[in-house]
């Protein structure tokens, strides 16, 4: 598996990360279907997990996804020191819904969760804090963050849904490795709002969120021309076309698609092998602006 350095730690992960949010919200896989999941995105090489306290059901059921990734690297037959798991803290589940909450209390105590669902025994790898809350200052609600870091409980800090002028605040708090954003053919922002620019000059890692457009736009990528012909000419699926879409986009992009079967992780890492042309990328460009 091609590697990529994340941000400027100096720490290496898989070009292509595994999203964890499919096996822990609504229709979600058994356990079992889900270990086998996580064994097999390990087995070829994947690195990078990402997941977050709440990839769960709703409130009763929070840091599911985290509980269910630490057991899985703990009952793989492999060496799993390389692995790094990417959490979030910051939002809220009630009855299924996303809310947010920037309370550094709520902060505080969700990070000792996370840590212990993962364990207790190391720092949690990345921790991002999941998406500002205007009730609160980014300083007041990172804080916590950087208290858990300076305590061990935290290696590096990373931030999702932010824009330029926000993660210019957080890393007046804290230092910075990773911005979270969505990025698809259906959500194109992070080119024109400055924040793939300014991760690319600031050496930050980007992680694409929703890729291949969440939920309601997944099943409908054959309908952009251009990735479908794209994906019959070179004899892959449409969404290995977007993963390698993204990634021509910028080296600091490290895509972390979504996944609740084998099959599904086992498309994802062909992307890799995938390189588009300028034209090909142009063509994409053109249908999805």
């Amino acid at each position: 598996m091609e590697t990529t350095q994340l941000g400027k730690s100096g720490v290496s992960a898989s070009a292509i990360g595994l999203g964890g949010m499919p096996m822990s919200v609504y229709d979600r896989p058994t356990e079992s279907q889900s270990i086998n999941v996580i064994h097999r995105a390990l087995d070829l090489g994947i690195t990078f997990i990402d997941t977050a306290d709440s990839y769960c059901k709703d409130e009763s059921d929070k840091h599911h996804n985290e509980r269910l990734i630490h057991k899985a690297l703990q009952t793989y037959s492999g060496d799993t020191s390389n692995v790094i798991v990417a959490t979030k803290g910051g939002l809220m589940r009630p009855d299924q819904s996303w809310t947010r909450n920037g309370n550094p209390e709520h902060l505080r105590e969700t990070i000792q969760v996370s840590f212990a669902a993962f364990g207790g025994n190391k720092p949690i790898d990345i921790w991002q804090y999941h998406s500002p809350d205007p009730d609160y200052t980014i300083e007041a609600s990172l804080t916590p963050a950087k208290v858990a870091q300076e305590a061990g409980m935290i290696n590096q800090i990373g931030v999702s849904n932010f824009s330029v002028e926000q993660i210019k605040q957080a890393r007046d708090v804290v230092d910075i490795v990773s911005v979270q954003n969505q990025y698809s053919p259906w959500q194109r922002q992070p080119e024109t709002d400055g924040v793939l620019e300014y991760c690319e000059k600031e050496g930050l890692t980007f992680l694409p969120w929703s890729p291949f457009g969440g939920r309601r736009r997944h099943d409908n990528l054959t309908d952009i021309a251009a990735i479908a012909k794209l994906a019959e000419e070179k004899n892959v699926s449409v969404y290995c076309i977007v993963l390698a879409w993204l990634r021509s986009k910028s080296s600091c992009i490290l895509p972390i698609p979504g996944a609740s079967k084998v099959s599904s992780v086992e498309d994802s890492v062909k992307a890799v092998d995938i390189k588009l042309s300028v034209s090909e990328v142009q063509k994409i460009d053109k249908e999805t602006s």
